[in-house]
């Protein structure tokens, strides 16, 4: 299995001067030092790329041990642009990916090993009521079927942190290179679903700490919970 951290993106809406991933946290760590942290203690931080873009030699530099992914378009497109990518080179392989302004809390990964495991697509979700920036999603026969922000009475929201099977990988390629410039790369899910019929989970992490972090309110309750 091979993992990804998407980083490319500007993130102007927290307002930092460098990229998301970088800003420091409560504990003294940033959020991507968190992140790669609690994946070494649970997988391997040699399995792990990072798409770059907005001041990628920032991140490089601070973690000089992962291997990264260039997307010089990182101004002009989102997430299904990035991670497409990062999983042209990841073929034959599962891939686990997160955004890379997710917070989460070690144990999570140890709940998803086994979902992992039985090498079925997933995406991590809770049941927290949502607003208009949130990823949400809706189910139909136990499986994720719309997932998007647009999504109209949405069951919770998509947290950021995904799974795809290797047997589903190539035509989430092909699905995630249809997709627009613009689009996030749940998109590209939607549309392995639809196209593809493929049967995508949907993995309730409630019981645990984890949140994206967009806004200056996120950040806080980050820091809350640290």
């Amino acid at each position: 299995m091979k993992i990804v951290i998407l980083a490319a993106g500007i993130g102007s809406r927290l307002g930092n001067p460098f990229p998301k991933p970088l800003t420091p946290l409560k504990n003294g760590k940033s959020i991507m030092q968190m992140m790669v942290e609690n994946i070494d203690k649970n997988f391997s931080e040699h399995d792990v790329y990072v798409v770059v873009g907005f001041k990628k030699n920032s991140i490089m530099e601070n973690f000089p041990q992962l291997a990264y992914v260039y997307n010089p378009y990182f101004d002009q497109t989102n997430t299904a642009k990035s991670l497409v990518r990062a999983l042209r080179k990841c073929k034959g392989e599962s891939v686990l990916w997160f955004n890379g302004d997710v917070v989460f809390d070690e144990k999570l990964l140890k709940n998803l090993r086994p979902h992992i495991d039985e090498d079925t697509s997933f995406v991590a979700v809770n049941t927290n009521s949502v607003g208009d920036e949130e990823v949400k999603y809706t189910l139909k026969n136990g499986f994720v079927d719309q997932l998007s922000k647009e999504v109209k009475n949405g069951l919770g929201e998509a947290v950021g942190v995904n799974f795809i099977s290797k047997n589903d990988l190539s035509q989430y390629i092909a699905r995630l290179e249809e997709c627009g410039e613009n689009d996030y790369f749940e998109r590209g899910l939607e549309l392995l679903i639809e196209k593809d019929n493929a049967k995508v989970k949907a993995v309730d992490i409630s019981a645990f700490n984890c949140m994206e972090i967009d806004f200056q309110e996120d950040l806080d309750n980050v820091n809350k919970f640290l």
